[in-house]
């Protein structure tokens, strides 16, 4: 492997390289390069490496960091980089078409999050978030799109249909809870969204996430409802711990439409309790990390039992992934499931076709190239509802992070239609650079988490890990550019793959998109077919033969394959 280069110093302000320098072998190798330097770009703490969601890290040290640099841009065109939790192990030959790097990371058997310390501390692993350890973050516009959706299902399902004049309450306001207000907004919503920390609110009013910021409740209350009322979108945020607002707002009677959260709940450790400033905190960590964790874990249950509060009410309430249903669960709370997950209550139905949070970097960095694409998608699927509202939205109201990128829940069959074109208008210079495909891997097959994503399947298969594997599996058979293996949130309870696949103007590239782009979001829809959807199923007969994918038989025949079969 390449040595790593030599340094007189750290530099912690990272920016992805725009533009036709090549640094690399081979342009692979060039755009992951880029991709990794982008999620530094975006990083919530990059003199960490902590990218977002409080430790997700994309190196293991600095040290790890520069030598992932050097043996990318050392790297041969059939040579792959092995990474391991964020550190450079090995280069081996494999061949042109392989995947230039694979890695695996946050995987350890016997789980918890005390031993999950205990080996960072010995500098063996690091947590890998979704997307921050294999070089996939965007930013907080990657999962804007989800709350979109998620909202709009909920407006759909308990609000008759629009959240004009209807009130979000929520909290955390990082890297993926930042997008919660201006989600709102653009359903042409208000959203009171509250974090203990001022210097991350300012961020996001920076980065145009958030409109105001509210002196005190009484001020972010009246705001509200004076938007509501003149039924004109507004997005507020609020210095003060989710715990203190919900409890303060029930205390009050007021009652918003919908209440959520994305605070940092999957750890314990990157919350934090009612009573701590985030410096404070920070003191706490290092002074007694087990004593932080119940400290934590407390304040967590007084935040659900709000939530379950409202939720009694008859306001929507429903858990943003975060985790703190199952954290309090184990923190012996009575009733900690009583509100939903929002992919089973409200998300799932995407999935059944294949759609998920898909994604592109333009590695130019030119924000024509974006531009190009969003007309591409509204070209191709102008008559999609789905995509073509969002791209119309979000070119107007999403604030563009580091390299120009876009996430569309695109489904099966679509993410290889518009991949291939997208490497066409490579080829014929309309677009200037790469594109980097990725996804969340929130997405439709690529994961396992009976208290997220795969909760509530309707076999009981909620725990059955052998689908993201599978997902793996078949990444590396279609010649993905890059594929990670990670554990996240709940320790052990999760298991998901990240992707990134590259269109470069080439024939090779046109060879790898058509089988990759197939596979990563067939597969499922095969999941959820299997697990007894009706629409999947259909999905997977009706589009499935035309992209190079057949079905066993026996579902057109309605067989059953039971335990007695």
């Amino acid at each position: 492997m390449a040595a790593t280069e030599p340094r007189t110093e750290i530099l912690y302000d990272v920016r992805a390289q725009r533009g036709s320098t090549l640094r690399c072998k081979g342009w692979k190798q060039e755009t992951l390069l880029r991709m990794l330097e982008n999620t530094m770009e975006v990083a919530e703490h990059p003199e960490r490496l902590v990218i977002y969601g409080g430790i997700g890290k994309c190196a293991r040290n600095w040290e790890s960091y520069h030598a992932i640099v050097a043996s990318l841009k050392a790297l041969e065109n059939d040579e792959t980089l092995v990474v391991q939790s964020g550190m450079p192990v090995a280069v081996f030959r494999t061949h042109r078409l392989a995947p230039r790097v694979v890695m695996a990371t946050t995987n350890f058997v016997r789980p918890s999050w005390q031993r999950f310390y205990e080996l960072q501390d010995a500098n063996l692993t690091i947590f890998a978030q979704y997307t921050a350890a294999p070089w996939q973050y965007i930013g907080t516009q990657g999962v804007i799109q989800g709350t979109f959706e998620t909202l709009r299902s909920v407006g759909n399902i308990h609000l008759g249909g629009s959240l004009v004049g209807k009130i979000l309450l929520c909290a955390g306001m990082g890297g993926m809870g930042g997008n919660q207000p201006r989600a709102m907004t653009m359903l042409g919503g208000v959203a009171i969204c509250c974090d203990v920390d001022r210097r991350i609110i300012d961020r996001r009013i920076g980065v145009g996430y958030a409109d105001v910021v509210a002196d005190s409740l009484d001020q972010a209350i009246e705001l509200a409802q004076a938007a509501a009322a003149r039924r004109e979108p507004l997005g507020i945020t609020l210095v003060g711990n989710a715990v203190d607002v919900f409890e303060e707002c029930l205390r009050r009677g007021f009652r918003p439409d919908i209440v959520t959260e994305m605070t940092p709940a999957h750890d314990p450790l990157a919350y934090i309790p009612t009573g701590l400033t985030a410096e404070q905190a920070e003191v706490a960590r290092r002074a007694d990390r087990d004593g932080y964790f119940e400290r934590a874990r407390e304040s967590m249950v007084r935040q659900l039992t709000a939530m379950n509060a409202f939720a009694d009410q008859g306001v929507a309430v429903f858990e943003y992934g975060n985790q703190i249903r199952r954290q309090c669960e184990e923190h012996g709370m009575a009733g900690s499931m009583q509100i939903p997950g929002f992919v089973a209550a409200y998300l799932r139905p995407l999935f059944l076709e294949g759609r998920g949070p898909f994604r592109w970097t333009c590695t130019s960095g030119d924000l024509s190239d974006l531009a190009r694409l969003d007309d591409l998608v509204l070209e191709l699927f102008g008559d999609d509802d789905i995509p073509a509202r969002w791209i119309k939205l979000a070119r107007e109201h999403v604030p563009v992070e580091g390299l120009p990128a876009r996430v569309c829940y695109l489904g099966f069959g679509q993410r290889k239609r518009f991949g291939l074109a997208v490497n066409e208008l490579i080829r014929r210079g309309e677009v200037k650079g790469p594109v980097a495909f990725s996804r969340d891997n929130l997405d439709s097959g690529s994961i396992i988490n009976p208290t997220f994503e795969t909760e509530n399947m309707p076999d009981g298969s909620d725990v059955i890990s052998d689908w993201p594997y599978l997902n793996g599996l078949l990444n590396a058979s279609a010649m993905c550019d890059l594929i990670a293996i990670q554990a996240n949130y709940a320790m052990g309870d999760s298991v998901h793959t990240g992707v990134t696949m590259i269109a470069d103007g080439s024939e090779e590239a046109d060879l790898r998109l058509e089988a990759a782009l197939t596979v990563d979001s067939g597969i499922g829809v095969i999941r959820h077919a299997q697990s007894g959807y009706e629409r999947a199923r259909e999905v997977a007969e009706q589009i499935g033969p035309g992209e190079g994918m057949s079905v066993p038989l026996w579902w057109t025949r309605e067989a059953t394959f039971g335990p007695d079969r």
